[in-house]
This record gives structure tokens, C-alpha cells and sequence, in this order.
């Protein structure tokens, strides 16, 4: 008897200790956060500075990305990183996010829309999202600039921004696992990066009208969707492309294709259109920031 009392007292140790190792197991979980899906967002007036109802949708935004951030933590998250990703990427509340929350803001960043990624990542989600520039539907549906560009391919393929920022996370190793936005970008993301979740915010009706959930609806969605998508965390792939990675992209004006095609390391495949090879997603990332930011004219 007065060995067994040892004995169990060490096996009784040996479990706590496994379950506490388990409770203390690392699960990094990075948000990228945009604003054209947000329920409600139809037109330019939700969208900037300028616009008579963005304060009220920088709530929102701040809302739905606080959904999925609570969610995560809620699901077994140690750390979060948001990268706040529209328009000038100051865009978040930030008094509104837990202190153990870390935000990328503001531009140029190397990764994009993706900054601050690395293979520490166990997983990508993307809150806000919009479907692409060919896409004939979705709301707001563009591809990095509505002004400028009228497509960009990724080794021939079409892709919308998740596409492109998938394909960033991929290079790391790590899996988009949830989506949400309207039903158009939800569904170009599924067939595009696999059966990812999908919290479809509102239904389009044109590139200016849509039928939308309430703010509130639509954050309790986007909760759903994230506890789900880290429940089924082990069934979800790295969305990786072949490299080199062939870069297309086609603007709307002839001018700067012209001009990139001064370059050495680019080639002006057509009228409108340019090719850029990178030799991994890391320099075509870097390329399209350049391509996008770049003027004579940058201060300081």
C-alpha cells in the first residue's frame, strides 16, 4: 500500500502536467481585415474619410474583426495579430481591441495585406473581403485598385485578393480556414483555396446594392464561423503556388504598362498588360507594392 501511494500520486502529477501542457500549446491565428464585405458596405460613402457614413462603418468593420478575434481566443487562440488592410489601413478602433491584441497598420508593407505573417502561423482568416475585378458579381468586386487594374493572374490564373494573400500565406505554410464577405467572394474563395469556411455577410445585388444582415447578425456569423473553422483546424492545406510564380497584371490605362516595361525585369505582354516573375510570393508581393505605391512625388 505504501508503494501504491507514490505511485498514483506521480500518475495523477503526469496528467495534470499533460493537460496542463495541452491547455498552454501555442495557436497563432492571423486576421486580415478589409472593408468592402462588411454587411452593409455598398458604395463609396461607407468606404473613406470622405464618405457621410464611414465613422459609423469603421465601427462596424472594428466590430466584425473584434467577432473574429473573440472567437479565436474563445476556440483555443494564445495570439492574435490583426492587419487592418483598407484604404489608408487606419481604419480600426484599436481602444476596442483586447490589450493582447497586436495591429498592422497604415502603407508600404512588403507582405501587403498580409504583413507580419510567418510560418509561426497555425492559421489565416479574412474578415471584409470582396470578390474579384472579373468577377460579373459581388460587391465592390475589385482587385487591389477599382481605379487601375483590370486583372491580375498568378500563374495564369485570375485571382481576387484572397486569392493573392492566400497564396502569401501559403508560401509560410500556413492555411486560410474562414472567409467572410458577400456571397460572391465567399463562393470564389471556396472554389478557388478549398472548402474554407464562409460566413456570407450580405447577398449581392449589383456592384452598388446589396441585401445585407445588421451589424449585429452579421458579427454573430462571423463568431460561428471562426470556432468552426479552428474546430476543423487539422483539415485545411496551405494554398501554395508553383514557383517561380508567373505575375500578369492588366491595367485599365496603357501608360503604366509602357512604363513598368522600362524595367528590365518586366516584360509588356500586351497593350495593357505586363509580366513579372518572381521567384517566390515574397517577391511578387514586393512588386506589386512597389508597382502600386510607387510615385516620384513620395515624401518624407
Amino acid at each position: 500500500m505504501k508503494m501504491l501511494i507514490p505511485s498514483l500520486i506521480f500518475m495523477f502529477w503526469a496528467v495534470a502536467f499533460s493537460g496542463s501542457a495541452q491547455v498552454q500549446k501555442k495557436l497563432k491565428i492571423y486576421i486580415s481585415a478589409d472593408m468592402e464585405g462588411v454587411a452593409g458596405v455598398v458604395t463609396s460613402e461607407q468606404l473613406g474619410p470622405s464618405g457621410f457614413e464611414y465613422s459609423r462603418f469603421r465601427e462596424f468593420m472594428t466590430g466584425e474583426v473584434l467577432a473574429a478575434v473573440n472567437a479565436a481566443f474563445e476556440a483555443g487562440a494564445t495570439e492574435v495579430l490583426v492587419s487592418d488592410s483598407h484604404g489608408n489601413g487606419q481604419n480600426l478602433l484599436l481602444e476596442k481591441f483586447p490589450e493582447n491584441v497586436r495591429i498592422v497598420r497604415s502603407w508600404p508593407r512588403p507582405l501587403m495585406m498580409m504583413e507580419g505573417i510567418d510560418a509561426s502561423f497555425d492559421a489565416a482568416i479574412f474578415i471584409g473581403y470582396h470578390s474579384s475585378t472579373t468577377n460579373p458579381d459581388g460587391v465592390r468586386a475589385h482587385t487591389m485598385s477599382s481605379a487601375r487594374l483590370a486583372d491580375i493572374r498568378l500563374n495564369g490564373r485570375s485571382m481576387p485578393e484572397a486569392g493573392i494573400n492566400a497564396a502569401i500565406a501559403g508560401h509560410f505554410g500556413v492555411p486560410v480556414i474562414m472567409i467572410s464577405g458577400d456571397d460572391a467572394i465567399v463562393k470564389e474563395a471556396r472554389e478557388l483555396i478549398g472548402p474554407i469556411e464562409g460566413a456570407v455577410v450580405k447577398w449581392a445585388v449589383s456592384f452598388h446594392s446589396a441585401k445585407t444582415l445588421t451589424p449585429q447578425a452579421a458579427q454573430k456569423r462571423i463568431a460561428e464561423k471562426v470556432k468552426a473553422a479552428i474546430g476543423r483546424l487539422k483539415e485545411f492545406k496551405p494554398f501554395k503556388l508553383k514557383t517561380p510564380v508567373s505575375l500578369e497584371v492588366t491595367f485599365k490605362n496603357y501608360r503604366p504598362s509602357q512604363i513598368l516595361a522600362y524595367l528590365p525585369i518586366v516584360d509588356r505582354i500586351d497593350a495593357h498588360s505586363i509580366r513579372f516573375v518572381g521567384k517566390d510570393m515574397i517577391e511578387v508581393s514586393k512588386f506589386l507594392e512597389f508597382m502600386l505605391s510607387y510615385h516620384a512625388g513620395l515624401t518624407p
